[in-house]
């Protein structure tokens, strides 16, 4: 029998429109959840359509996370549509490559305002209306390997990530009296847009390789022999938004077949 964890749930998903956020989305839309999914892509409501074939009340919200009045705007909405908020998952983020020697300010103030200051803008409205309304609640945060080992040519990116970690703990400890639970997944190298761009860029950079020879020779130092998948990832965020993971809070979690391990 298919789980239907999430029946009555209200879920955000932020960067949901594509990659490791649709897959999660509709992870959390097939086990019984209602999903409000919010991304800065014209297809964010061509997305929230597709969910609202697996059964549940959907809701598409353009957004740019770093504009605070755009993110307040959204849980608004989201209350106003649902009535509440029981699951917030932030998955909006970027990432660009480049030597230090021409890593621009734009592209390192860019990278930090989505991947860190979006974050918080989010979480700081999530908990909020998980305060406001009682009863707890589920903060999910997404990181990245590079939280656990920064590579070359993305800096940026690294802070970025070990910024969420930490942002995760801190909030953890602040809300867990509130019983709103707080943590953060470390996706490795996964099948998406973005990798196919992270093959292309790092490719370039790090030798002469044709399109996706790089992405193989990585994932042949995976011990699992595979990249994973949007849905690899999202059945980690739906357990940690979950009831079996009440009594868990402050994690940041890898699901990365074996690629970091600490």
């Amino acid at each position: 029998m298919e789980s239907r964890r999430f029946e009555g749930k209200i879920v955000l998903v932020t960067g949901g429109a594509r990659g490791i956020g649709r897959g999660i989305a509709r992870r959390f839309a097939a086990e019984g959840g209602s999903v409000a999914v919010a991304d800065r892509l014209e297809s964010v409501e061509e997305t929230a359509a597709e969910l609202a074939e697996l059964g549940g009340e959907t809701l598409g919200v353009a957004v740019d996370v770093t504009d605070k009045a755009q993110v307040e705007a959204l849980y608004a909405r989201v209350e106003e549509r649902f009535g509440r908020l029981d699951v917030s998952v932030q998955n909006a983020g970027i990432l660009r490559i480049s030597p230090l020697e021409r890593l621009s300010e734009d592209e390192w103030d860019a990278t930090l305002d989505v991947n860190v200051k979006g974050m918080f803008l989010c979480c700081q409205q999530a908990a909020a209306l998980m305060r406001r309304q009682g009863g707890g609640g589920r903060i999910v945060n997404s990181a990245s390997a590079q939280a656990r080992d920064g590579f070359v040519y993305t800096p940026h990116y690294a802070a970025s990530k070990f910024g969420v970690m930490g942002m995760t703990q801190s909030l953890a400890k602040e809300l867990a009296t509130d019983g709103i639970t707080v943590n953060a997944f470390c996706p490795g190298i996964i099948g998406s847009d973005m990798w196919e761009y992270a093959d292309r860029a790092w490719g370039d950079l790090l030798g002469d390789y044709a399109r996706g020879e790089l992405m193989a020779e990585w994932v042949d130092g995976i011990p699992m022999r595979r990249a994973g998948t949007p849905e690899d990832v999202a059945g980690l965020v739906a357990f940690l938004a979950s009831d079996d993971a009440s009594y868990i809070t402050g994690q940041t979690v890898n699901v990365c077949g074996g690629l970091v391990m600490s």
